[in-house]
């Protein structure tokens, strides 16, 4: 009975994620888009990419706290730090290495757990 649980909560965060990574894709595409007709300024495509982390984050942890009974906050937080870490294993297959500062990547995990665990807040 445990275990089986335990595949449930898995397949809730697995669920939860993937809305997040759909939602990352859209609004990826939106920046790339306003880039490619607005030319866009690098700071401008960086608050994009800002937004995008913490919009897929909110949004991901809203629907897993929405899913799990207790402790919503610590779920949505658990979603913002694995959706951080896929992020960052596919930019070092993608960059072969770390392509930015140490700054800019524990600035980009604070953003990702503070979305997600909002999320799981509101929810």
């Amino acid at each position: 009975m445990e275990t089986q649980q335990y595949a449930q909560k898995i397949l809730r965060v697995g669920k939860a994620l993937l809305a997040a990574y759909v939602v990352t894709a859209v609004c990826l595409l939106t920046v790339a888009f306003l880039l490619l007709k607005l030319d866009l300024s690098q700071s401008n495509v960086s608050v994009g990419i800002i937004v995008t982390y913490l919009v897929s984050c909110f949004l991901g942890g809203f629907i897993l706290g929405k899913t799990m009974e207790r402790r919503k906050f610590l779920w949505g937080m658990v979603l913002g730090i694995i959706y951080f870490l896929i992020t960052l294993i596919i930019s070092l297959v993608a960059f072969h290495g770390i392509s930015s500062s140490v700054n800019h990547l524990f600035t980009t995990l604070l953003i990702c757990i503070a979305g997600g665990m909002a999320g799981g807040m509101v929810s």
